[in-house]
């Protein structure tokens, strides 16, 4: 699957979300479009590539719970508290994982990066705390401003803060990049 499906599935429902909570000014018609938009994504996800991602697959999980519960409880709580929860979920995982020695950021882009334990352990420690902070923000935003601007930081906040905040680490990254294998792999 290319870059550009992945970006189209992974922001297609949360630009839907906030297109339909604009338009309609109904959270919870927003909500259900993008419970409906999520679940769309994941199965075109699986029948183009036969599989979903774990970080889309977590995320979705969370939107049809947390989606579902505003839908049936009609209480906008949910949705809006979703954020907190799952940025504190992975906060919590990777803090786990640093007392327990694992490296699970590791685990989950090691794929696209070869970096030394010791620059997986700043990055997981700054990402930690980065999912810490997206919590606090989500929390301070949706208890003191309107639900339209809720919707419009979750989706043009804290999406351009996470690339932002990814770039920034970059040079942590580079620091720390292992040198790569010539020739390829070998078998064992």
């Amino acid at each position: 699957m290319n870059q550009f499906t992945k970006l189209a599935l992974e922001m297609g429902p949360l630009i839907l979300f906030f297109t339909i909570n604009a338009t309609t000014n109904n959270l919870m018609t927003a909500t259900a479009t993008f419970v409906a938009a999520t679940v769309v994504a994941l199965v075109v996800s699986f029948v183009i590539a036969r599989t979903i991602p774990v970080m889309p697959l977590i995320g979705g999980a969370f939107v049809i719970v947390f989606g579902g519960l505003t839908l049936y409880l009609d209480n906008d709580l949910f949705i809006k508290i979703k954020p907190t929860i799952v940025n504190l979920l992975f906060a919590s995982i990777l803090f786990g994982g640093l007392l327990a020695g694992k490296l699970f950021l590791k685990l989950v882009l090691e794929s696209a990066f070869k970096a030394t334990d010791e620059g997986w352990r700043i990055l997981t420690w700054r990402w930690s705390l980065f999912f810490v902070v997206l919590a606090v923000v989500n929390e301070i935003v949706w208890r003191n401003f309107s639900t339209d601007t809720w919707v419009a930081f979750k989706v043009w906040g804290i999406m351009p803060l996470t690339m932002l905040f990814g770039m920034a680490q970059v040079p942590i990254l580079m620091k720390h990049q292992l040198p790569e294998e010539e020739g390829g792999s070998t078998a064992a």
